[in-house]
C-alpha cells in the first residue's frame, strides 16, 4: 500500500454536482480541488447527464485520485426525486469507471459521524469541519459535502474492499482521527493566541 493517496468525493445531482480531492500522506490530509459542475437546467436530462459525465472526466484527468467516494442513494422527497439523483450517479460512477478508478459508496449518515461526530450532524457542522479539516471553505453545500465524503473515505484509502467507516472511538492511528486531532489542536493554539 502506498502512503500518499488522492480520494474524489462526489455528491452527485442532476442541477449540481459537487466533487472534492483530498490527499492523504502518511495521516495527513490535505486539499487538492473542489468544485461544482452546474448543467444547464433547461437542457433535457441526457445533456444534463452528458455535461456530468464529461466534467467529472476532465477533473479525474486533472487531478488524478487513486479512488473515488460516492454518497449512497436514498429515497428522502420521493422515488421521482430518487431516481434523476440515481442518474446522476450513474454518470459520475460512469466517468470512473472509464477512468478505471475504483468507486466506493458511503451512507450520508456515516459521512457526517465519520466528518463530525453525529450521523445527525447539520450542513453548516459538516461545512464548519471541512474547514477545520482542509483549511479551505467550499464553493458551496454540494462542493463541502463532496469534500466530506472524501473525508470520510479517507479512513480506508489504501484497502481495496468498500469503505467502512470507523466509529468515533476509533484509534488515533487512523489517518482521519489523526487529520482530525492535528486540525483541532491547530484550531486551539489559534484561539488561544487571540485571547
Amino acid at each position: 500500500m502506498k502512503s500518499v493517496t488522492r480520494i474524489l468525493g462526489i455528491d452527485p445531482g442532476l442541477r449540481c454536482t459537487g466533487w472534492g480531492v483530498v490527499m492523504v500522506d502518511q495521516g495527513r490530509l490535505q486539499h487538492i480541488s473542489h468544485g461544482v459542475i452546474r448543467p444547464d437546467p433547461s437542457d433535457c436530462d441526457a445533456d444534463r447527464l452528458t455535461v456530468i459525465y464529461q466534467e467529472l472526466l476532465s477533473v479525474i484527468n486533472e487531478t488524478h485520485p487513486d479512488i473515488a467516494a460516492i454518497e449512497e442513494i436514498f429515497v428522502a422527497k420521493s422515488a421521482h426525486s430518487a431516481l434523476r439523483l440515481g442518474m446522476a450517479r450513474g454518470a459520475a460512477i460512469l466517468a470512473c469507471g472509464v477512468a478505471r478508478i475504483m468507486v466506493n459508496e458511503i451512507a450520508a449518515r456515516a459521512v457526517k459521524k465519520a466528518v463530525v461526530g453525529t450521523g445527525i450532524a447539520s450542513k453548516e457542522q459538516v461545512q464548519e469541519m471541512v474547514l477545520r479539516l482542509l483549511q479551505v471553505r467550499a464553493k458551496n453545500e454540494d462542493a463541502a459535502d463532496a469534500l466530506a465524503i472524501a473525508i470520510a473515505a479517507s479512513n480506508d484509502a489504501g484497502k481495496p474492499a468498500d469503505i467502512s467507516v470507523k466509529s468515533s472511538h476509533a484509534k488515533l492511528d487512523d489517518p482521519l482521527s489523526k487529520a482530525i486531532s492535528l486540525a483541532l489542536a491547530r484550531d486551539d493554539a489559534k484561539h488561544r493566541g487571540k485571547k
